[in-house]
Formats: C-alpha cells, structure tokens, sequence
C-alpha cells in the first residue's frame, strides 16, 4: 500500500509555529507582570497627582515656588484632542499650559516603551535557551519565526494597551475626576483606541528587528530598541489623538501593514545572514 506523506506547507508550519509561541507567551509569567503593572501605574497616577494637587513646594536656592498640577479629566491620561491647541492669551495661562503638557507626557503613549521591553525579553529568551537555533534545525523557516513572533507580540502589546485603558477608567473613578469629554465622542474615542493599537503593530516590528541583532544580548536589544522608538514617540499623538477618526485608523493600518512586511523582510535576512548563537 503506498504512504501518502502531508505537505508542510506554508500555512501549516505557521499555524505550528503561532500555536507553539502562544503558548510560551500565555504561559510566561513576565506577560501578566507587565499587564498588571500596565493595570495599576495609571491608577496611581491618577490618584497621586489628584492627592498632590495645589501642594506648593519651594526650591530652597532659588525661592521658586512650584505648584503642583493634576489631571483636569481622566482622559488626559489616554492622549490629548488634536484640535484643541491654542494660543495662550496670557503668561499665566502659558503656564498652565505647561503644567498640562508636563502632564501628558505620563500618558498611554508612554506604554510603548514597555512593549519594548516584553518583545525584547520574549526573543532574548529563544536564543538564550538554545530554542531559537534548536527551532531553526529542525523544522521552522525564519520567515515563519519572524511572522509569528510580530503577531504573538502585538497581542501581548494590545493587552497591555487595553489594561492600561482599563486602570485608566478606574484610577478616573476612584479619583473622581470627570469623565467629561470635550471635543470629541465615544466614536472619536472608539476610533484612538484602535489607532493605538494598530500603532503597537508598527513598533513591534521595529523592536523584533532590535531584538535579532541583540539576540540573546537583551541589553543590547533593549538599548537599541529605546532608541528607535523615541525616533517614532512624537509622531503618536499626532496619529492617536482623541478626536481620531477613520482616516487616522486607515494611516495606523497602512503603516502597520507596510512597516511589518518591510522589517519583517530586514529580520528574515538578519536571522539567515547572522548566527543564532
């Protein structure tokens, strides 16, 4: 009786290889660090900054007092609207605008620099275990690697991305900050949300590129990781504000889309170029 042997094809060695990495993803205790870290820092600052309002602290040198600020509502802690830059119409409430962007600089957009650091331990791990080389001998092509790591990773960075949104909306409430939102609806909100997202899909490729140069180098990956994503950090308020719509959604999708085939293509020729030890 003749054998009938299956082909491996594309389509199977993928779905082996998603399979196999969700399954060290889920079962890594690093990932439920990082989402409740993601769950809990924005509680705090929320309920910190609110607590600390008004306190007036003096520079003992120089005489300067300094004001602390808080959040006016809790969305200020998920962006800023896009539409609302103005003028100030006078020094003090220049100053006030200051406070403000002092302040918005500690919101969700500084979250992907800690997807950063989930992408980089996640791959580091591979080829510091000796799995990555033990892979690429027997059975996975770098292509399926690199494909499954950018999706595995960018669930793991939107489940960061959504508990922090989450601790948002607590740390909101416990606060008691209005939820108030001015210049922009739920539609808007709905439409920032999934930007950002979709924006965690175009740093994620960049730092899985990093993170196959360094290998298992995690400082290195991490340092080089930091770097190229503060080349791309001012350019995310502009693409997620709160006011987003659907064109901003398609621009996030477009770039995710063109970034993830472009450096998963520079990973594959890294990988296949470079040793895995």
């Amino acid at each position: 009786m003749e054998k009938k042997f299956e082909r491996n094809t594309f389509g199977k060695r993928l779905t082996t290889m998603l399979k196999v990495d969700f399954r060290r993803m889920f079962t890594m205790r690093f990932l439920y660090i990082m989402v409740a870290v993601c769950l809990v820092i924005p509680i705090l600052i929320l309920v910190m900054t609110t607590m600390m309002e008004g306190t007036v602290s003096v520079n003992p040198q120089t005489g300067v007092e300094t004001v602390a600020e808080s959040f006016d509502n809790a969305w200020q802690l998920i962006g800023t609207v896009s539409s609302g830059a103005s003028e100030p119409a006078d020094p003090a409430s220049a100053t006030a605008e200051a406070s403000v962007d002092m302040l918005s600089m500690c919101n969700l957009n500084m979250l992907y620099f800690a997807v950063a650091v989930l992408v980089c331990v996640f791959v580091a791990d591979d080829f510091r275990s000796g799995y990555a080389k033990n892979l690429f001998t027997v059975r996975a092509a770098k292509t399926d690697y690199v494909i499954s790591k950018t999706l595995v990773c960018f669930v793991g960075g939107a489940l960061m991305i959504l508990a922090f949104f989450g601790g948002t909306m607590l740390g909101g409430a416990i606060a008691g900050l209005p939820f108030a939102m001015e210049g922009f609806d739920v539609g808007n909100l709905v439409m920032c949300m999934l930007s950002k997202l979709l924006v965690v899909l175009v740093f994620v490729p960049i730092y899985l590129t990093m993170s196959v140069i360094g290998k298992q180098k995690l400082w290195l990956s991490m340092v080089l990781s930091f770097m190229t994503g503060m080349l791309l950090f001012m350019m995310i308020p502009m693409l997620t504000p709160l006011d987003a719509t659907i064109m901003n959604v398609l621009l996030c999708l477009i770039g995710s889309g063109l970034i993830s085939v472009g450096l998963g293509a520079v990973s594959n020729q890294i990988l296949k170029k470079t040793s895995l030890v």
